[in-house]
């Protein structure tokens, strides 16, 4: 009996009805779930701070408290000026104003001065970057200026200009320009190579290169020179405006020294702070906005 090779063929396996899977979208986290971990996040960012604050002001009431002590305790601060502090808007005669006018004749005097250093800082720094003949010219020239006092030129501007306004206002200029023309500088040498061969490629002309490949690539660079003259500017024109007089933040400042107010003088000087640290943040913030997605962001 011989054997059959059987051949067996292949089943194809059972199908199954087609199924049609619906894709839900990813529901969004409702307003009510953001707020806990919004609520979180700032609990999380302030409490250090208000930790430090606090052991800082007890350490100040502490160490002043004596009636001895030659600077007043907080709770001191707060029972001589409190008229100050509670009335910023105060409008008298002359120079008898609220912390608020001082405040803001300071920030006109630190807008002009500030808003020409940067044009002509930003101008300066594109063209010593760019151009060696220039940096050989210049640079020296700045790296020597630069290392003047700000208050030093006071007299000179007092001799040129004869009014204390726009001798202030030259004072905040010349601190204020030489770290924009430097980083600008920097920004500038610092583009990369490739930048440039698509300049070259897309036959850029000079405005063009200036703004679609330039700036944006440079703006880092250019607002930290901007964040550090908008620093020294404020701290110029507070010496600036102790010498010259009148309305200010500085001459406030020199005449409470004058009368021995030093609680006004504390009181001021925290207004000093809190306005310089926000003028850093809002460069700051335009800086990050202008700068992003460029190179070194």
């Amino acid at each position: 009996m011989s054997a059959t090779n059987l051949k067996l063929k292949p089943q194809a396996p059972p199908q199954s009805p087609a199924q049609v899977i619906a894709l839900e979208p990813a529901a969004r986290p409702r307003l009510d779930s953001r707020l806990p971990r919004f609520a979180t996040q700032t609990v999380t960012n302030l409490l250090p701070l208000l930790v430090t604050l606090t052991f800082l002001t007890l350490a100040w009431q502490l160490i002043c408290a004596s009636p001895d002590s030659s600077l007043p305790a907080p709770t001191r601060v707060l029972e001589e000026s409190w008229e100050l502090i509670a009335h910023p808007f105060y409008i008298g005669q002359g120079v008898d104003q609220g912390l608020f006018w001082h405040v803001l004749a300071s920030l006109q005097r630190v807008a002009l001065g500030y808003a020409m250093a940067a044009a002509v800082g930003v101008a300066l720094g594109t063209l010593v970057g760019q151009s060696a003949l220039a940096m050989r010219g210049l640079d020296p020239i700045f790296q020597v200026l630069r290392t003047v006092p700000p208050l030093a030129w006071l007299p000179l501007s007092l001799a040129a200009f004869q009014d204390g306004n726009p001798s202030a206002i030259f004072v905040i200029f010349i601190t204020a320009i030489w770290p924009i023309i430097i980083n600008t500088a920097v920004g500038i040498r610092n583009i990369p190579q490739d930048y440039q061969n698509v300049a070259r490629v897309l036959r850029l002309n000079g405005f063009e290169y200036f703004a679609k490949i330039m700036l944006p690539a440079a703006a880092p660079y250019i607002f930290t020179g901007l964040r550090i003259g908008i620093g020294l500017s404020w701290l110029a024109i507070v010496a600036a405006e102790m010498l010259i007089g009148g309305v200010g933040i500085g001459f406030f400042i020199w005449d409470a020294w004058n009368s021995s107010l030093i609680s006004d003088i504390i009181v001021a000087l925290i207004y000093v702070g809190i306005v310089g640290f926000l003028l850093d943040r809002i460069i700051a913030l335009i800086g990050r906005a202008v700068a992003r997605g460029t190179a070194n962001a």
